[in-house]
């Protein structure tokens, strides 16, 4: 299987989230000449004009509704949720109070140790407090004003559990299960999920690496059966069971609801309004017509990346690179981001993604999370040879593939499994033993060979033979 890859590791993500926050607030300090196109005694005015509904969108979209301002989101999709609600939705804020109250031994020294050994002296310690001091106080206000709950992701470790704060029972949390009967005819406009939870199942994100031994392991057997479980309790009290990113988008457009934010679908970003240096607009397109709408204090722009951008993806980044191996939201083409650069704006990080292998499946890239971590897998290059732990963090995986490919061709690279790895874990949605779809051949994303000797075509060169430790010990890996 080729393995691509898509989406900093969490090393590059605090790195990105310390640095520059989960949106780029534009206020009285930017500078930009953006004209006039639009009438402005006409034009609609609010206290905060929030562009994207993600979650960064919409929980600063709730910050502003609670203190009393007259908010507005504008959508570029015709969902609201973007990425977030795609996604696994773990969320690393250490010493909140869900994490507390499970008794995580966590402390705002660990915290702060921890922290800063992985983003180094990339992040200024200041900014690395900030981010510690006021994440805590984040969950507990989302929790305070909307219908969104968290659960701690037990035994989801940090990603660097041997660095100097690091917890190997982890300090993540997710959200728990919402009722997507409260948002009554909204719950139709949420993006769906990049791989939805089976019927009759009710999945967390903590599930997954048990679930993917349920055939192999006495607690991911339990796992699964208590998946089944869930459902059936909440089937009994009318309950919508929505979980991951799904419970995290739709419990915080439920706040929105109950705070009366509007949030404008198929709405995209223009351009921004620009008068004697302050932001003081944006610039949309509604119902086909571009529309000015004015904001007295400000505009919060949190419309995701630019994943879906090759223009930018070609400039910014390494290659080689491209649209069509992101799981992100499609709607990210990074309009936010060209906005604010227009405006006078700075960016950083922008070499850099979330990183993660991708199989490059027919219908679309699938992010494979826990299958390379598994016995009976490797991850070798176009000559056949393992270059990287299986195991490591996704982001770190990636990294080495294209700090590797500048010398030997690495991108794309080859996840090895055999048909006893097959038959043991479950594989994407495929439950273990059950046969890969033939178009997954077909498109040329798997190659299967009966002997370790008929290496795929499309391969550089066969690899070189597996070595042994002794003639009792497995092939070195």
């Amino acid at each position: 299987m080729p393995a691509h890859r898509s989406q900093p590791t969490r090393r590059q993500v605090l790195r990105g989230a310390a640095a520059a926050g989960a949106g780029i607030a534009f206020g009285s300090r930017l500078l930009g000449s953006v004209a006039a196109r639009a009438d402005t005694a006409d034009a609609p005015e609010y206290d905060v004009v929030v562009v994207g509904a993600g979650a960064a969108g919409m929980t600063a979209a709730l910050v502003a509704a609670k203190r009393g301002l007259n908010t507005l989101v504008v959508e570029k999709a015709a969902k609201f949720g973007g990425s977030a609600a795609r996604s696994g939705a773990g969320i690393w804020i250490p010493n909140n109070e869900v994490l507390l109250a499970a008794g995580v031994p966590d402390t705002p020294a660990k915290a702060a140790a921890y922290l800063s050994a992985v983003v180094g002296s990339e992040v200024p310690a200041d900014r690395q407090a900030a981010f510690l001091g006021n994440g805590p106080e984040m969950i507990s206000f989302v929790m305070r004003n909307s219908p969104l709950r968290f659960r701690f992701m037990e035994g989801y470790s940090d990603y660097y559990p041997e660095l100097p704060g690091g917890l190997a029972n982890g300090r993540s949390v997710e959200p728990d299960m919402f009722d997507g009967n409260l948002l009554g005819a909204e719950l139709a406009n949420l993006n769906p999920a990049y791989i939805p939870v089976p019927n009759g199942q009710v999945v967390f994100s903590g599930d997954y690496k048990w679930l993917n031994l349920a055939l192999v392991n006495v607690k991911g057997a339990a796992i699964a059966l208590e998946t089944y479980d869930r459902w059936l309790k909440a089937a009994a009290r009318g309950v919508k069971p929505l979980t991951m990113g799904q419970s995290l988008a739709g419990a915080l457009r439920a706040g929105l609801l109950q705070a009366g934010v509007p949030v404008w679908l198929n709405t995209p970003l223009v351009d921004l309004r620009v008068d004697a240096g302050r932001v003081t607009g944006v610039l949309v397109t509604r119902d086909g017509t571009q529309t000015l709408i004015r904001a007295k204090y400000g505009v919060v722009v949190a419309s995701g990346g630019f994943e879906h951008n090759g223009e930018m993806r070609d400039h910014y980044q390494r290659q080689p690179i491209g649209t069509d191996w992101t799981v992100g939201a499609s709607s990210n083409t990074g309009d936010g981001i060209a906005a604010g650069l227009a405006a006078g704006a700075e960016v950083a990080l922008m070499d850099d993604s979330w990183w993660g292998p991708v199989i490059p499946l027919p219908d679309e890239p699938y992010f494979c999370l826990s299958e390379r971590t598994l016995p009976g897998s490797i991850i070798v290059n176009q000559q056949g040879a393992r270059f990287v732990n299986e195991a490591a963090p996704y982001s770190d995986v990636v990294h080495v593939m294209y700090e590797k490919n500048a010398t030997a061709p690495h991108i794309p690279a080859w996840m090895v499994i055999d048909q006893n790895y097959r038959n043991r874990y479950l594989f994407k949605d495929l439950a273990p033993t059950l046969p890969f779809p033939d178009k997954w051949y077909s498109n040329g994303a798997l190659v299967r060979s009966s002997t370790i000797a008929a290496w795929p075509p499309r391969w550089a060169s066969p690899p070189r033979p597996c070595r042994t430790r002794s003639p009792a010990s497995t092939a070195s890996r």
